[in-house]
């Protein structure tokens, strides 16, 4: 009875674990697009935003430790990126599942998020 039990939590332990990993690299994905939005709100011109928020939500990601296997995807909408107007961002990420604390989970998952940012009314002027 105690080796069942013991490989019953030994079991549910992982579950936990995997489901912690795949709920934080959603989080992460989520909060790689808010920073990209922010950043690419601060910018001035729409060539400078779509770099920015590239160059931010990988370097978000990369901190956070999520790989993203098929390439990770940013899209900017500056369209409104005028004093007073909004970016929006959004964020595409294809993360394996393999490194889940040696469960060897196969597949993978894709997480995809988008965040808006006011762009400062009080900015300087645009190119």
């Amino acid at each position: 009875m105690a080796v069942v039990m013991v490989a019953f939590l030994a079991g549910f332990l992982m579950l936990v674990v995997y489901a912690g990993r795949v709920g934080q690299a959603g989080n992460d994905v989520r909060s790689a697009a808010h920073e990209a939005a922010r950043a690419a709100s601060l910018q001035a011109s729409p060539a400078r935003a779509e770099d920015a928020a590239r160059q931010t939500a990988a370097s978000n990601l990369s901190t956070s430790g999520v790989a993203c296997a098929d390439g990770l995807s940013v899209t900017a909408d500056t369209s409104n990126l005028v004093p007073g107007g909004t970016v929006t961002v959004t964020v595409s990420c294809t993360a394996s599942l393999a490194d889940v604390a040696s469960l060897n989970v196969p597949g993978s998952r894709t997480y995809t998020a988008s965040a808006t940012e006011v762009v400062d009314l009080f900015t300087e002027a645009r190119e």
